[in-house]
């Protein structure tokens, strides 16, 4: 694997430098189920890794681990685990650098999980420490971070914290009723000023043709970004190689919001 320069890590005592980078951020990227969380989360990293800037994403599922679903396993550097960093009485920097795994079709990202035939059970239970931890030791590992939440808040502590202590919150929605249904009832939860309902912005995900701007705001109300729905997009989700990068014409309204996203959202 050839590392580059400006690249997360270094082979220098097993870890490459840090690159210094002026923008970046936490992002949390939370929804209803189905909604296309890891979707999102997924695509912002990869378009992100592509500029060459360092980023960290963070998969906080533990009864269902994307990780196996992201890639093929011969394409990521090492199989290390989020729940061995969960699993320390306290998380460090170095303890998060040892965990990550990397992208060996780009050196700029790196990614932390749960392995296939984990859950969670297979390590012990951790707390908020733990969790806090993580995200603000993260911070130090990488400019720009992206955490895939669960939607599950209410029993999921990372996915919980997270959506506190990031710097933005992308609450995903589709158009349709049960979407709405989860949300309406998963909001009361989030009314507490700890949760800073400021910095979530509503994202209408996997949006149809037939779903008109004027059907969306009957259902959804303003969103901040609409992320059209792309069959290639679909094609590489169900063929578990969603860090390719997208060349099909009609995905290009989807790869436009996502470049739109990482702008507002990051500066970049």
């Amino acid at each position: 694997m050839n590392f580059k320069q400006n690249s997360l890590f270094t082979r220098k005592n097993g870890f490459q430098e840090e690159a210094t980078e002026e923008q970046g951020g936490v992002l949390a990227v939370w929804g209803s189920p189905s909604s296309g969380k890891t979707t999102v989360s997924v695509k912002l990293a990869e378009h992100l890794a592509r500029k060459k800037k360092n980023v960290l994403l963070i998969f906080a599922d533990m009864t269902t681990p994307p990780l196996p679903c992201i890639c093929a396993s011969g394409d990521l550097e090492g199989e290390r685990s989020l729940g061995s960093i969960l699993a320390a009485t306290h998380v460090t920097e170095n303890l998060i650098r040892k965990n990550c795994m990397f992208y060996k079709k780009n050196d700029y990202l790196g990614l932390i999980g749960m392995l296939k035939g984990e859950n969670v059970f297979t390590y012990p239970s951790y707390d908020q420490t733990q969790a806090v931890e993580l995200i603000e030791q993260a911070r130090q590992v990488a400019p720009f971070v992206i955490i895939d939440c669960t939607s599950t808040i209410a029993s999921d502590v990372l996915s919980a914290v997270a959506l506190m202590e990031a710097d933005t919150v992308l609450r995903l929605v589709n158009c349709d009723l049960k979407s709405i249904s989860y949300l309406s009832s998963q909001l009361p939860l989030l009314r507490d000023h700890k949760w800073d309902a400021d910095k979530q912005l509503k994202v209408a995900s996997n949006v149809k043709p037939q779903e008109a701007d004027c059907h969306m705001e009957q259902v959804l109300g303003s969103v901040s970004f609409q992320i059209p729905h792309s069959r290639e997009v679909e094609t590489q989700y169900l063929e578990g190689n969603m860090l390719e990068e997208l060349g099909l014409k009609e995905s290009r309204a989807f790869r436009k919001e996502i470049e739109k996203i990482c702008k507002e959202v990051f500066g970049t």
